[in-house]
């Protein structure tokens, strides 16, 4: 049994009774074809069996409409729900997306980038990862525009878009200050980046301006084991915290359940517990944890339009957007007399 030809576009046009270009308008994203024109070539399309050739028209047009996009991590919440959107946002404006895993390492995030440019990308969005100056330089000679997604780095000529990281430190600082909070503990993120470097900041410049400063400082690494450890270390010592901001929420569900189960703590009547991302998880009753919310819709609307601008335009000029984000006050934290909530 003989394989049957591919069916070409020139078939599906003349079923259809309209021009070839008209077919391949209305197989282009963002092209325009009328309704009508539309429905009769899709309809003589699934009649014969056609598909359009992606590849080939990109080979043609020069853009492959893909997008890459790289993450360092899942195991925070937050991305996993935020990759789903950028991939959603990315689809309605005709692009294809290819996710790519990475770890925090220079190496490993190297290799992934190198593969990614082999994909002949139209774009690259890296959410949670840094990128060496070399690896920048070769995206640009590629023409291939970058965009960090709740990352940024000392780069004028990289676009970034996060959350206002330190906005969102001093919040919670002045929350914890009303509340009268005397020991304040702090659980860092990966040092290496901007995220728990500008949460960190915020945090300790309102802290200064009262004449305060961090009463126990341990690191996390924005991993729930480390968490444990970090909890168990600093409230091992004879003066514990009353108080403690943990970097980001999945860190601090870990510390949260040492405190509570392990330890043998009340939250909040012994300690105060304030975490960052307003994951859903955030929102169960089993920790109904006061946060900072990451705007992650605006976050993503914001990466997308940045990243399609540079596309359709390559003299855009590189763009830092820093999004606010609110101070969900629930139940892991002494609410301060007359707080607004």
């Amino acid at each position: 049994m003989s394989v049957k030809d591919k069916v070409t576009s020139l078939e599906v046009a003349a079923r259809a009774g309209v021009s070839q270009s008209a077919v391949s308008r209305v197989f282009t994203p963002g092209a325009s074809a009328s309704p009508k024109t539309a429905e009769k070539v899709r309809r003589a399309a699934t009649e014969l069996g056609y598909r359009p050739n992606t590849l080939a028209r990109a080979m043609v047009s020069g853009k492959s409409r893909i997008i890459g996009l790289v993450v360092a991590y899942l195991e925070n919440q937050f991305y996993p729900d935020a990759l789903e959107r950028l991939s959603k946002a990315l689809q309605e404006r005709g692009y294809h997306v290819l996710i790519f895993m990475a770890g925090n390492a220079r190496d490993s995030i190297d290799t992934v980038m190198e593969e990614i440019l082999d994909y002949q990308v139209d774009g690259i969005i890296a959410a949670s990862v840094s990128l060496s100056s070399e690896l920048l330089a070769r995206c640009r000679s590629a023409g291939v525009p970058v965009v960090l997604f709740n990352r940024s780095q000392d780069d004028e000529t990289l676009s970034a878009v996060t959350s206002d990281n330190v906005a969102g430190g001093r919040k919670v600082a002045e929350f914890l200050l009303a509340g009268g909070h005397e020991r304040i503990g702090y659980i860092a993120g990966w040092e290496g980046a901007s995220t728990q470097r500008d949460r960190e900041l915020g945090f300790t410049q309102v802290l200064a301006e009262a004449g305060r400063s961090i009463h126990a400082r341990e690191v996390g690494n924005f991993h729930m084991d480390s968490a444990t450890e970090a909890a168990r270390t600093m409230f091992s010592r004879e003066e514990t915290p009353d108080a403690v901001f943990v970097a980001n929420d999945h860190m601090a569900f870990a510390v949260m359940d040492t405190l509570r189960f392990e330890l043998g703590l009340r939250v909040p009547e012994d300690v105060s517990v304030v975490g960052y991302d307003d994951v859903p998880t955030s929102a169960w009753p089993a920790y109904n944890l006061t946060t900072v919310r990451q705007p992650a819709n605006r976050m993503v609307a914001g990466t997308v339009e940045t990243l399609l601008e540079q596309i359709e335009n390559s003299q855009t000029a590189p763009c830092r957007i820093f999004i606010d984000g609110d101070l969900i006050v629930r139940g892991s934290a002494r609410i301060p007399e007359g707080w607004a909530l």
